[in-house]
């Protein structure tokens, strides 16, 4: 069987998709490394909403998904941008999400980390407004028993005046968390709102900042995401970090290498792309835990590609293909996405995608994934 599919110079030309998914199967807890994937949530789309209205999820869809992940050994990190927070998912939704998600996680046995922003502020705000927007996210997050991730924050970036004001708020909710929590640095490619984060435009000078942040409440911080597509500089504050401070790679470019590490350490994971690499992501994690750097560098380096595909520019628009994806590969059974974002991607970005996640194997059932695949190319008038 052939498919005909579109490039980017709009020429069809002919695929033959492979019979066979790559053989992979849940195994033992990860010894090495700390492991997390960013999960997307699944729209309902049979809700009559606009693009004004609350997200609508499918809420059976979308715990389905977590417990996947968890059954490969991963953990999930919830409510990020890989949900669609600020970009469909309004805070009560985000509420809603992480109850659910913790609860289930409580019941599988399923680590989890969960998203604490400032994202129920819908205009202007105080630093007092939005000291006490992160303070009930956070509340909310260690009620439900889950980690908390303290993202970084719209109202913050714009009301911030020095480096003094994200030490004072930072150390304010380090102060009164009760669980050590992951500090989370989303680059301006992610979220162009966060333009200037840490009181600066200059990477080194809020660098420093992040630094002085952490050095100042180490018991308290579990360890930190970065997300800057920036390896270097990734390596470069990992090396900085206080003893006992983890560095979760948020690199979506570069994370096989990250993830391996060097003779000076290494980073742990919190990746969106791990939402579609889930099942090979772990077995590559499994092959490290003994030790054969090469061999999991050999799961992994291929999948490089279709990554950096995802995460093409406009980069905030990769939870697009991560729920392409996730349709295409049996896990729900619609191509609906919160707030419409399906349409945020091209038909030839949608046919690149499909052939190099076919092409890694991430099908489970391939002939299904190529079904829905015409089905997507018909609905563009591309005939088969």
């Amino acid at each position: 069987m052939t498919i005909q599919l579109p490039g980017a110079d709009g020429v069809l030309r002919v695929y033959a998709p492979r019979a066979e998914p790559l053989a992979l199967s849940t195994g033992a807890p990860f010894t090495s490394r700390t492991v997390f994937s960013a999960a997307h949530v699944v729209a309902d789309p049979y809700a009559d909403v606009s693009p004004d209205s609350p997200a609508a999820v499918d809420w059976d869809a979308t715990l389905a998904f977590r417990r996947h992940l968890w059954s490969h050994g991963l953990g999930v990190a919830e409510a990020m941008d890989t949900a669609q927070r600020g970009m469909g998912l309004d805070w009560a939704g985000a509420a809603e999400l992480i109850r659910r998600s913790a609860a289930e996680a409580k019941a599988v046995g399923g680590r989890i980390a969960c998203g604490v922003g400032t994202d129920q502020l819908t205009g202007p705000a105080s630093l007092s407004d939005i000291r006490k927007a992160y303070e009930e996210q956070l509340a909310l997050v260690e009620e439900s028993g889950a980690q908390a991730i303290l993202m970084a924050s719209r109202a913050l970036a714009a009301e911030a005046q020095s480096r003094e004001d994200y030490l004072e708020i930072y150390g304010h909710l380090l102060r009164q968390a009760t669980e050590p929590v992951v500090l989370h640095w989303l680059g301006p490619m992610f979220d162009p709102a966060l333009e200037g984060y840490w009181g600066s435009s200059d990477l080194d000078a809020a660098t420093e900042v992040f630094l002085d942040v952490i050095a100042a409440h180490p018991d308290k911080v579990d360890g930190i995401k970065v997300s800057l597509l920036d390896a270097q500089r990734e390596v470069d504050i990992r090396r900085r970090l206080p003893v006992g401070v983890r560095c979760y790679t948020g690199d979506d470019f570069n994370y096989p290498e990250l993830i391996a590490g060097d003779e000076k350490g290494f980073s742990h994971a919190l990746l969106g792309i791990f939402d579609p690499l889930g099942p090979l992501a772990a077995e590559a994690v499994r092959v490290l835990d003994t030790g054969d750097v090469p061999g999991f560098r050999n799961l992994l380096d291929p999948t490089v590609e279709l990554s950096r595909h995802l995460f093409q520019t406009p980069t905030r628009f990769y939870k697009t293909g991560v729920v392409f994806l996730a349709w295409l590969a049996g896990h729900q059974s619609h191509f609906t996405m919160v707030g419409g974002l399906q349409s945020a991607r091209s038909l030839p970005h949608f046919a690149r995608a499909y052939e190099l996640a076919d092409g890694l194997g991430l099908f489970p059932d391939p002939a299904l994934a190529e079904t829905r695949m015409k089905n997507l190319l018909s609905l563009y008038g591309v005939a088969q």
